[in-house]
């Protein structure tokens, strides 16, 4: 169960950091230029990508119902994450997302039947 849980956490930060990456805004704030259309528009799909992969370990975990509720929870918990972590380090948002990208994805080959 906790692995569950901190597979969703993981990719649901991961997926809430590169969305607010694809943003020029935030792409500024740690590379200091804006970001290239092509860079914004994988940056929007692998955040995509990343949060829809979060509902598979919340929904092994628990059942369907449940697991969508706390797939909801884990999206506001890794963008609230985000948004307290951004302001201040936005270099380690980009280190530690990377981070929690890889290890929550080394998590969920864990859950394949």
């Amino acid at each position: 169960m906790n692995n569950t849980i901190l597979c969703a956490l993981g990719l649901s930060y991961a997926g809430m950091a590169s969305l607010s990456l694809a943003m020029d805004r935030h792409h500024g704030q740690v590379w200091g230029r804006d970001a290239a259309p092509k860079v914004r528009r994988v940056l929007q799909l692998t955040g995509a990508l990343l949060l829809a992969l979060a509902i598979w370990p919340c929904v092994a975990g628990w059942s369907a119902t449940v697991g969508l509720v706390a797939w909801l929870g884990c999206i506001g918990a890794g963008a609230l994450l985000v948004a307290l972590l951004l302001p201040y380090a936005p270099r380690l948002l980009l280190r530690s997302s990377l981070l929690a990208a890889v290890a929550a994805l080394a998590a969920l080959v864990t859950l394949l039947p």
